[in-house]
This record gives structure tokens, sequence and C-alpha cells, in this order.
């Protein structure tokens, strides 16, 4: 079985699936690989994204974040990652990011988003997915707000991401207020 025959888009065309039992054990092989040629320059590797949040359809394009102790290790990542494949693309419009994509038969992958542990981009991903997985009336929410935007923003990717941002940056200030509110109990 090819690893990635359940996995992809093409042409940057935004396509939203059913929530697939696979994307965890594709994450997990992936993780392997990447920390496999990272060594310890990658010490955590997280899923993100709506792969990440189980029932939540997605396109169906894993995304993934490997965290660095420290963010110049960040520029050791890019020849091992490109022996696997990837292609860098830099920052790629978010500052402190080492930004890598992976294409399968002309489909886009993978996403791997490399940050250094503890900034606000690294918590921001793992606040969201975190408050999705453990609150399914708002994980709902939003795969209603993605259907929708990817029906009406079909070939537009910024138009669909720039129609999601609003959802979740109230998302992530809620979950913030929550952490809070947890931690000062």
């Amino acid at each position: 079985m090819n690893t990635w025959d359940k996995l992809g888009t093409t042409g940057g065309q935004i396509e939203i699936v059913p929530y697939s039992a696979e994307w965890p054990e594709l994450f997990e092989l992936e993780a392997h690989r990447i920390k496999s040629v990272c060594g310890d320059i990658i010490t955590v590797v997280e899923h993100i994204g709506s792969t990440a949040i189980p029932g939540m359809p997605a396109k169906p394009i894993l995304d993934i974040m490997p965290g660095l102790d420290s963010h110049q290790d960040g520029l050791k990542t890019i020849a091992p990652l490109q022996q696997l494949g990837y292609e860098y693309f830099g920052e790629n419009g978010i500052p402190g990011r080492f930004y890598f994509g992976l294409r399968s038969e002309q489909r886009s992958v993978v996403h791997v988003h490399i940050f250094e542990i503890g900034t606000e981009n690294w918590f921001r991903h793992l606040i969201f997915r975190d408050y999705l997985r453990s609150n399914p009336a708002v994980a709902a929410q939003y795969a209603e707000l993605k259907r929708e935007l990817a029906v009406r923003f079909r070939n537009d990717r910024e138009a669909y991401t720039n129609g999601k941002s609003e959802f979740i940056n109230s998302v992530v200030q809620e979950a913030r207020m929550n952490y809070w509110r947890e931690i000062n109990a």
C-alpha cells in the first residue's frame, strides 16, 4: 500500500473529506521518519490541524508540528527533511516558522510547521487542537464552517484560510481564558 494513497489535494483546490481513522496512524509513521533523520534537533512532534481532531472532516493533508529547543536549530532540519522529499518554503508568512511540504503523485500530502517550543505559535496550535478535541459542539461548528468555506472558496486557498481566522481566533481566546481559569483555581 502506498502510504499516501488516501491523502492529498491537487492544484491547490480546497477539498474537505470525512475524518479517517488512518490519519493518526499516518501521522505516527511520518513523525517517526522525521525524528529518524533530525535526531536530537527535534525534541517532540505534534499532530495538529483538523486531521488531529477525531471525527473532524478535513482537507486530507497531515499537519505536523515538530518542536525545537532553540529556533536556530531549525536551520539544521532543512537538509534532512529535503532528503525525505520535503520542499522547504522558509517562514511562508508566519514569523519563526520553518515550513515544509511533501508531495506524492502531484498531491500535497503533508505540511510540516517547525517552531521553537513555548513560542506563541507553538502554544496557539496546541491550545486550538486540544480545545476542539475536548469540546465536540465547538468542533462541530468549526466543521460546518469549513464545509461552507470549501464550497464558497474551492479554488481560493487564501480566502478559505482567511474565512476561518475569526472563528479560530475566538476559540483560541476562549481556550486561553479556560486555561488561565484552571491554573488559577
